[in-house]
């Protein structure tokens, strides 16, 4: 007696976490690796900042390494109260919540799983980062008027882990919505990704306007 083997594309292998239904990276294996190179780009940015920050604690006259003129420089937006909203320098907020992504970008990229409610926590702390970056990036345009480099690569981070790691909750049910709405929001991440690094890239050109002509700036 010979077996039939099964159509193609109608099983899975025992264990594989493979989840076709969804759009590629809200499957956990892909999202993974998203999570894991955001979590390391924004942790690296952050760990500069630290370093920096701890020479300027030491040397009051100390010039950071992106202190490059009198609009971009770390230096000078360290020197702000926004740089320690909470009574602490913002970048070791970083340094834990970035490592807190990273962590769970390896775990899915070794099959681990988690449970609903370990997602619904993410999404909040990615939710509040966002909303912190935003508000960040509002006082560094129409504030401070200065632009630091190691905060704008945190930025960069941001937008494609927050949409993704929403978009990835979405498609699961743990972010409650129909599921056409959840699946045109999966199949759009990339597009509103590039949408917001279009809309934060304008926001800076016309903040600096004056600096970018060649005028007296600020």
């Amino acid at each position: 007696m010979t077996s039939t083997p099964a159509p193609t594309g109608t099983m899975k292998n025992a264990g594989s976490t493979a989840q076709p239904q969804f759009p590629r990276l809200t499957r956990d294996r892909p999202l993974g690796w998203l999570l894991l190179i955001t979590g390391v780009t924004g942790w690296l940015a952050s760990g500069a900042l630290v370093l920096e920050k701890l020479e300027v604690l030491k040397d009051p006259g100390y010039q950071t390494v992106c202190d490059i003129n009198p609009w971009i420089s770390c230096g000078q937006v360290m020197q702000t109260w926004q740089s320690s909203v909470f009574g602490f320098p913002n970048m070791f907020i970083g340094i834990v919540a970035f490592a807190v992504i990273i962590t769970t970008g390896m775990a899915l990229l070794s099959g681990a799983t988690f449970a609903p409610w370990y997602w619904a926590g993410l999404q909040a702390g990615v939710t509040l980062g966002f909303a912190f970056v935003v508000w960040l990036w509002s006082q560094a345009l129409y504030s401070i008027h200065i632009l630091c480099p190691f905060c704008m690569i945190v930025w960069a981070a941001m937008i494609p882990l927050f949409v993704w790691v929403t978009a990835r909750n979405l498609t699961h049910g743990i972010i409650k919505v129909p599921a056409r709405a959840a699946r045109i929001v999966a199949e759009s991440g990339w597009i509103i990704t590039a949408l917001l690094y279009v809309a934060v890239a304008a926001t800076i050109f016309f903040a600096f306007l004056n600096v970018f002509i060649g005028t007296s700036g600020f």
